[in-house]
């Protein structure tokens, strides 16, 4: 093995090599926090921004995002421990605390769905659906069409039975929507808002079916889900990457130039699509403490059980306590 450089002369060496190249050494020898994202999920948005302005290398951490097929992909991923995040919702999380993982969630972003109605259609309220072609994004347990359910019944209808449902992809159904072939479609928000900047009409908001079941304001209801015990060993990694998340929604939910930047990745057919869709990103952006977001997710909770039994939450009958990761869990 040769002799080691004297440390003059290792500076002497160090002085000579391009700027990039130290960059990539110190970048490389950051703690790797490795995130479970979907190709075209609306959470590589923020991961870009964070990229683009070395938002986490600031903070002490290098993000690998780490693409998946599917969210059922990511949950495999990160319960076998390929990954250490990926994004979810907190009754996932609550269920695998009941039964023994102890994950953790924390808040991302509030918006959930939308339920849209075909072009030309005269529905004004719920009642209206009785007997028309509803499209439900997702399956029988998704938490929009129980919520839906919920709010709907304490009105009298009962819209599993009485109108007709069609679940399917979102895709599919948004489509199925524009030609017709749907009276009214639960879209997730970011299909919503593409339908919606083709002229299509938002009959009902799930952040007013949420408040309308109790909830004090619009709930969080999906966001970065992680296993508690890493966590705890990795401290300075969450916080840093929660650093550097609060850093890209303050530039996203300020600074439309940065908009532009994203535009590729929001595959926006239309400026008025792409307007839909960064506006609509930016409702969702939290801004409640996480205290207040488990506090009305518990209430949500409850009526989820309620409508979706033990199919959908297990054996917890509440939101099990820790699902909402507090820094001094």
């Amino acid at each position: 093995m040769p002799p080691s450089l004297p440390s003059a002369s290792r500076r002497a060496l160090l002085a000579l090599l391009p700027a990039p190249f130290l960059i990539r050494r110190a970048a490389a020898a950051l703690p790797v926090l490795r995130i479970g994202t979907l190709r075209f999920g609306t959470v590589s948005w923020e991961l870009d921004t964070i990229a683009r302005h070395d938002l986490a290398a600031r903070e002490g951490v290098r993000i690998e995002a780490v693409e998946f097929a599917s969210p059922e992909a990511t949950r495999v991923a990160l319960l076998a421990g390929t990954v250490h995040m990926m994004v979810g919702d907190w009754l996932f999380v609550s269920r695998q605390r009941a039964e023994g993982l102890p994950l953790a969630f924390l808040p991302f972003s509030t918006s959930i769905a939308a339920l849209m109605l075909a072009a030309g259609s005269g529905v004004s309220g719920l009642p209206g659906l009785r007997g028309k072609r509803l499209g439900v994004s997702g399956g029988p347990l998704d938490k929009a069409w129980l919520l839906l359910l919920a709010h709907a019944r304490r009105q009298g209808i009962d819209l599993a039975a009485e109108a007709q449902p069609v679940f399917g992809a979102p895709p599919l159904l948004a489509e199925t929507l524009r030609r017709g072939g749907l009276d009214a479609a639960l879209l997730y928000w970011n299909f919503a808002a593409r339908v919606e900047a083709d002229g299509l009409r938002e009959l009902l908001a799930m952040e007013a079916v949420e408040t309308a079941l109790g909830a004090s304001a619009p709930v969080s209801m999906i966001g970065p889900v992680f296993d508690a015990r890493w966590a705890a060993a990795h401290p300075d990694v969450l916080a840093g990457y929660r650093r550097a998340s609060a850093a890209a929604k303050a530039i996203l939910a300020s600074s439309d130039a940065e908009w532009d930047a994203l535009r590729p990745l929001m595959r926006a057919d239309s400026d008025a699509m792409f307007r839909r869709l960064r506006d609509r990103f930016r409702a969702g952006i939290p801004r409640r403490p996480v205290a207040a977001e488990e506090a009305d997710a518990a209430r949500l909770y409850a009526v989820l059980a309620e409508e979706g039994g033990t199919r959908l939450v297990g054996t917890a009958p509440a939101l099990v306590p820790g699902t909402f990761w507090r820094d001094t869990a």
